[in-house]
């Protein structure tokens, strides 16, 4: 096969899978921004401190990165649950929440982060599973399940959460309260109590993230630095509250910046990959599965 051609479907299978780790981290962004309307920065700070929780207790009890990950889940929707009631408490129910609400989740950030350099140290840090080592080669095509298997993990959950939003009453009600949560209140539905689901289900995506970020590549605590302008453009580029739209963005994104380091360098990828976002919304500026207002 020819080099180039070799290069060029090696790039495009990586940056799909990639692209899988981008979907795991901008879901929750999704449900948060898109469909809540709460701008959570610290989305990639708590994403960070999962994949920092996922090292520890997979050194210390010999488990598996991503299952740690999903056994954690739980406790990072709790987590989510506590910052929405106080979130709630003290922006949302007085109308603070634009520019005072942001500045919350920019202090949650920042806590978060120094917290992760005061207890761990600024060390990076890694979990390398058995399966980290092995590539499977289809062909001139090498899959590396370092990546695959985050990946299937990331869209199984995501598969799940939509499932959860489109057949359940309580999904049902998280995509209507954002848009009349009055509505929801004659049909004696509390839109707090669901938007505090849905905001702790958000976090709780960040567990699984984190354990996917953490089988990919090392982490420290300022990693989640990286990923902030990435999920948010995601996000923006799905169409905000499409589940669906977010993970055919971050295949996108991934394989554009992915095909971008292959052939041009790194240094170029990240320009090139949000001159695509703005390419995007420039014809769709509602997002690929966004619909007009």
């Amino acid at each position: 096969m020819d080099p180039t051609l070799s290069l060029l479907l090696n790039g495009i299978v990586s940056g799909l899978l990639l692209g899988g780790l981008y979907a795991a981290a901008a879901s929750g962004l999704a449900v948060s921004f898109g469909m809540l309307d709460i701008v959570n920065i610290a989305h990639p700070a708590l994403m960070v401190a999962a994949g920092m929780a996922v090292v520890l207790v997979g050194t210390a009890l010999g488990l598996d990165p991503l299952l740690v990950a999903v056994l954690q889940a739980p406790l990072f929707y709790l987590l989510g649950t506590l910052l929405y009631r106080a979130y709630h408490h003290f922006f949302e129910r007085r109308g603070d929440e634009a520019l005072q609400g942001l500045a919350f989740f920019f202090g949650v950030m920042f806590i978060v982060e120094v917290g992760l350099v005061l207890l761990l140290g600024p060390e990076q840090r890694f979990l390398d599973p058995d399966y980290a080592f092995v590539t499977w080669r289809l062909g001139e095509i090498d899959v590396p399940l370092r990546m695959l298997a985050p990946a299937l993990l990331a869209l199984a959950a995501i598969a799940a959460l939509w499932v959860f939003l489109r057949r359940s009453f309580t999904g049902l009600a998280v995509a209507a309260v954002a848009q009349d949560p009055e509505a929801l209140r004659l049909m004696a539905v509390d839109p707090v109590r669901i938007k505090r689901i849905a905001f702790g289900l958000s976090i709780a995506l960040a567990s699984i993230a984190g354990g996917a970020l953490v089988v990919v590549q090392p982490i420290e605590p300022g990693s989640h630095q990286v990923f902030i302008g990435r999920v948010f453009a995601i996000c923006i580029m799905g169409g905000m509250a499409s589940l669906p739209g977010c993970v055919l963005a971050a295949f996108l994104f991934g394989v554009v910046e992915n095909l971008t380091a292959s052939f041009y360098g790194p240094s170029w990828s990240p320009a090139v990959a949000f001159g695509w976002l703005l390419l995007v919304l420039a014809f769709r500026p509602q997002g690929l599965f966004g619909r007009l207002a």
